[in-house]
């Protein structure tokens, strides 16, 4: 008998998303949401597709993505956002993996993202790819707020099948979520001993855009993949200015003279 795979997800406010998610991993033999008190019809869509779901605070991005996979009662989790879609060719690739033999303890997939009306194939956007099904006594959550990442100590496979990511609804919504995350990341940062120098300020942003808008050809995703670029770049440049800002509140201004 093939060992069996449990779909995880954790959610908030995704009334406009979750269905369609769901729908794309009835192949599971276990669903489970985790949802952070929603203030819409999350939950009740969510149990319209699985009695396992837990509405309880939001406890941080690393946090929450531990508790769901800690509820699964199978050995292989996949995690999804409820933004994601798994395609049928990469439905078919997770089933008809030999997952009680296999060598590897993780597996990543490529993430394609749907941004201003077209599918992103450059500007460092894809492939994009990120450990998504795993073994849950060989792999934890870590990285660093808010790119909470499975962490693999031992062998990584590679599956090719996309996972659809409907990343942000409009251009609004992708400055908010930047704006967003380059604070999360700056008190990280901060917390961990990261310093913010001029040269990271001016540098690092240049660097962004011009490694993603040359290097990684997003010029060929059009006005979109310029955008990304920008904004990306921008992202960098609030990061460490406010990582700047953060370090200089808390250093102790000298005695006047």
């Amino acid at each position: 008998m093939p060992a069996k795979i449990s779909v995880t997800v954790r959610t908030y406010n995704e009334e406009q998303n979750l269905r369609e998610c769901l729908e794309s991993v009835r192949w599971a033999d276990e669903i489970i949401v985790v949802d952070s008190c929603s203030s819409d019809r999350t939950a009740d869509i969510a149990r319209e597709f699985t009695d396992k779901v837990i509405v309880r605070p939001w406890a941080g991005h690393i946090a929450t993505s531990q508790f769901v996979t800690d509820q699964a009662q199978n050995l292989w989790v996949f995690s999804i956002d409820a933004d994601e879609r798994v395609t049928p060719e990469l439905r078919d690739e997770i089933l008809a993996l030999d997952l009680d033999t296999t060598i590897h303890d993780a597996f990543e997939v490529p993430r394609l993202h749907w941004f201003m009306q077209r599918w992103i194939r450059h500007s460092a956007w894809y492939p994009d790819r990120k450990p998504r099904l795993f073994r849950t006594d060989r792999c934890h959550w870590g990285g660093y707020a808010p790119h909470d990442s499975v962490q693999v100590s031992g062998s990584l496979g590679r599956l090719h099948g996309n996972l659809l990511h409907f990343i942000y609804r409009d251009l609004a919504h992708f400055a908010a979520t930047k704006n967003s995350y380059s604070t999360l990341t700056a008190i990280d940062h901060n917390r961990n001993g990261r310093k913010a120098t001029l040269l990271h300020v001016t540098l690092r942003p240049l660097h962004a855009f011009m490694s993603r808008y040359f290097i990684r050809l997003g010029f060929l995703d059009g006005l979109a993949g310029f955008t990304i670029c920008v904004m990306e770049a921008h992202c960098v440049f609030m990061k460490y200015l406010k990582l700047y800002e953060i370090q200089h509140r808390l250093m102790r201004f000298p005695d006047r003279p």
